[in-house]
């Protein structure tokens, strides 16, 4: 790869012809290049059509090409943010958002906890496509891989990319673009309310991104999807399956050092029973269960990941890393409701939500702390990977 010594990012915004007014304005406000249209609005729904389209829109001479999608807000500073995230990290693949409810989500949120501005990307699920940069002979190269694919999914392709080329994605922890309304032109309305793991501003979101740690292995990943608690475990990728199923916490805690005895003894000593009822009371008490001990098991790895991370550098603001933290606590409760609950967590159901993940976030820390780690972490049925 020939090395880039002068940085130029060229964009462009993926849409549909149902949304292109929505998608000038988006342009328009953000200073973004141009607009990538699907060429075939009559067929069947392809979010690879366009996608490619826009990827081929890099200008000449550009170092880098942004593709955002029609359905996203951002901050005016946006531009600016990806180039010199860009700048730092010339040869990745860069991600500014990430699903709540996703694993990549999830790992963004334990990143966030653990202090870090950027954590690889898992490479058993897809890449989360409304706002990523790359560099110029990467999209070539991906195009090129595409252009022939029966697949419709463009976040799907781009992981298998990623994976045959050795390398996933960067995510960005702080997200600074955010996915708006809950239609979907690509068929995933059903998955209802779909928001940002981290949401935060641009002023807190620029250093971190600028200067912020990078968390290259998180370990075994805690994630809830509709509303029960799962963990992906160190590489499960390799399985039959491409990695792609569900370990519910339960069935995963022989992999991770921890046993049932621990989550419970943790559980009688440190579960708020008031908060607890309060988010009960609308979402039922398994939700809650479920809830608390997800975070619980989110605090320990946050805390184990934090400790190979090295000493914030300097122009990391520690109150901008203390609200992105917070960020992340906050939207771990809405998105891990089935899709039809989501709706009902208002203001008041967010801050019992956020109040009660926080208890549990703080006693697993506690946990990594005092729970002596028994083994490697291992994928059940024989996977292999490094311990977490």
């Amino acid at each position: 790869m020939t090395k880039v010594t002068t940085f130029h990012i060229s964009s462009a915004v993926m849409t549909h012809p149902v949304r292109l007014a929505q998608a000038q304005d988006l342009a328009a406000r953000l200073r973004l290049d141009g607009l990538a249209l699907d060429p075939d609005p009559q067929g069947p729904p392809s979010a690879l059509r366009t996608a490619l389209v826009a990827w081929s829109a890099a200008a000449p001479g550009a170092s880098h090409h942004l593709v955002v999608q029609d359905d996203v807000d951002a901050p005016a500073e946006l531009l600016e943010i990806v180039a010199r995230a860009a700048t730092r990290f010339p040869d990745e693949a860069l991600v500014f958002y990430t699903n709540w409810h996703a694993r990549n989500g999830a790992a963004a949120r334990l990143a966030a906890l653990a202090g870090a501005g950027w954590v690889r990307a898992v490479p058993d699920e897809f890449t989360p496509s409304l706002g990523v940069c790359l560099p110029v002979d990467t999209a070539a190269a991906f195009r090129a891989y595409a252009r022939d694919s029966t697949e419709r999914h463009d976040d799907e392709l781009l992981s298998v990319f990623f994976r045959g080329r050795g390398r996933m994605s960067l995510l960005a922890v702080p997200n600074i673009v955010e996915h708006i309304g809950t239609s979907s032109i690509n068929g995933h309305a059903a998955q209802g309310i779909r928001l940002a793991a981290c949401p935060t501003p641009a002023a807190d979101a620029a250093p971190l991104l600028a200067r912020g740690r990078v968390l290259e292995e998180p370990g075994w990943i805690p994630y809830m999807r509709y509303g029960e608690g799962y963990i992906r475990l160190v590489g499960q990728e390799h399985g039959a399956d491409g990695g792609r199923g569900h370990h519910r916490w339960r069935d995963a805690l022989p992999a991770t050092g921890l046993t049932r005895d621990t989550i419970d003894a943790a559980r009688a000593a440190h579960l708020p029973k008031d908060l607890a009822a309060e988010v009960a009371r609308t979402f039922g008490d398994e939700f809650a269960q479920e809830l608390w001990t997800h975070c619980l098991l989110l605090g320990r790895q946050a805390a184990r990941a934090s400790r190979g991370l090295g000493p914030l550098p300097d122009g990391v603001p520690a109150d901008a890393l203390d609200r992105l933290r917070n960020s992340a606590v906050a939207t771990a409760g809405p998105a891990g409701l089935p899709p039809e609950r989501r709706p009902e967590a208002g203001a008041d159901e967010v801050r019992a939500m956020t109040a009660l993940a926080w208890t549990a976030v703080h006693a697993g820390e506690g946990l990594d702390r005092g729970v002596p780690r028994t083994g490697p972490g291992r994928v059940p049925g024989g996977l292999n990977g490094p311990g977490a």
